[in-house]
């Protein structure tokens, strides 16, 4: 039962970011006087998916002093700590995961993520 409801407040949390850049996509494009995203689908409503394809269809440029597996590993690390902080936010009284502690919880993983950045930073092997 919990693990259904994370997994729906996950799924839904993901699909509305789509939808929010949509709209703010639209916006902007109204403020700028042009036209928005409307090339995909209905009135643009799958251009957030298109983008997604495109961006997990995007190849990274490897060098010779790179380490490859941990430049791969750091941006997957970064999506699952983020993921992993979704449970600790109290949605309503009867939260996901219902503890005492949940707000040093988020502030504990949130503070994890900088390693990814520095993960990255070091695989490059740049002086």
């Amino acid at each position: 039962m919990i693990l259904t409801s994370f997994f729906i407040i996950i799924v839904s949390s993901l699909i509305s970011v789509a939808f929010y850049t949509i709209v703010e996509r639209k916006i902007l494009g109204y403020i700028q006087t042009r036209k928005g995203p409307n090339k995909v689908g209905f009135m643009g409503i799958f251009q957030p998916f298109s983008d997604a394809i495109k961006l997990f269809s995007k190849s990274l440029v490897f060098t010779e002093n790179m380490n490859s597996f941990f430049s791969s590993l750091s941006p997957a690390m970064s999506l699952i700590i983020s993921i992993i902080m979704w449970p600790l936010i109290p949605f309503s009284f009867n939260g996901v995961i219902d503890s005492n502690f949940s707000i040093l919880g988020f502030f504990i993983i949130s503070s994890l993520s900088v390693y990814a950045i520095l993960l990255i930073g070091w695989s490059a092997n740049s002086k």
